[in-house]
């Protein structure tokens, strides 16, 4: 007998060719897992097949995935490899669990001004430091979708933390993006990028002002939240891949259903509020300072603390 083919594409399916494959991508539908926990009534809806040959495409993809298990124990020493990128602020390092970590997603949202974007380039030019020194000897993918990059403050960053500024800058792959389109586009396509260039920190800057500004109004809202959960778990899917960071920006708008306390709340709904490992709310203080809550960790309790944003960076 004919040694049966390893199920490995959604080509490899029985009854999908090349362009029925293609429909289902275009839906949304371009992996093994996501055909078989897909119905066939949807599968047959969206690429044109019979509903019985959907059935026996839906049962191949289910045969031919895996669910890996582990202990804890071998969970926890995957956990060791995770690396730290220091803030240069100790008490925001304390307070976050010793600094931005990889293999996950940090947020921190707040109003304009309030430092975000300062952050940012701090962890950028950091993530190049050697490890003894808070880095992960490393390079940057940096995502800016509002046009907040500025090359001289990385320069000044970086000459304060000892580096080379030109060094520093060409080790930051600096992507603009206008559409939602451009900005999904940007993160299905890094891993080549990631692996080319030794990325360890993925920064988007922000995460949220495009789907806000092309997705407007209550009806386009689940459309939204769709494409955005998507866009959020593929960055989520890159951490976990190739154990590197992300820093993302957010928004904010003032909630009118809080009578009392602050009214301040992250664009993105519980779409973003799950997929962040690490929430920062940050708020412009007098002169220079900065004051940094932390709004929800795995591991670490809720606390705030003062930074102070100079043309040296932050302290």
């Amino acid at each position: 007998m004919p040694k049966e083919k390893a199920v490995k594409e959604l080509e490899d399916l029985p009854g999908i060719g090349p362009t029925t494959a293609a429909k289902l991508k275009a839906a949304g539908i371009d992996t093994l897992d996501k055909v078989a926990t897909s119905s066939p009534h949807d599968i047959s809806e969206i690429s044109g097949i019979s509903v019985e040959a959907a059935k026996k495409a839906v049962q191949t993809a289910a045969e031919s995935t895996n669910v890996n298990y582990e202990t804890g124990s071998q969970f926890y020493e995957k956990r060791k490899q995770i690396g730290k990128i220091t803030t240069n602020s100790k008490d925001l390092d304390e307070m976050i669990g010793g600094g931005i970590e990889t293999n996950g997603i940090t947020e921190s949202y707040g109003r304009f001004a309030s430092g975000k974007t300062q952050l940012g380039f701090q962890i950028a030019v950091n993530t190049q430091l050697p490890k003894t020194k808070g880095g992960l000897d490393g390079a940057v993918l940096f995502i800016d979708t509002e046009g907040t990059f500025r090359p001289e403050r990385i320069a000044s960053i970086a000459k304060a933390a000892g580096l080379n500024a030109d060094t520093a800058l060409d080790n930051i792959m600096l992507v603009r993006t206008l559409t939602t389109e451009q900005q999904i586009l940007t993160l299905e396509r890094a891993d080549k990028i990631i692996q080319e260039k030794n990325i360890k920190l993925i920064i988007v800057d922000s995460l949220t002002s495009l789907f806000r500004a092309e997705f407007l109004g209550r009806g386009a809202l689940g459309e939204r939240q769709q494409k955005l959960n998507s866009h959020i778990h593929r960055l989520q899917m890159l951490t976990d891949k190739y154990n590197i960071a992300a820093y993302i920006t957010n928004q904010v708008m003032d909630n009118p259903g809080i009578m009392f306390g602050d009214p301040t709340t992250p664009i993105g709904g519980n779409v973003l509020a799950h997929a962040a490992t690490t929430r920062l709310y940050m708020r412009k203080s007098k002169e220079e300072k900065r004051i940094v809550r932390l709004v929800d960790s795995p591991n670490m309790p809720e606390g705030e603390c003062v930074i102070k944003i100079s043309p040296d960076g932050i302290s």
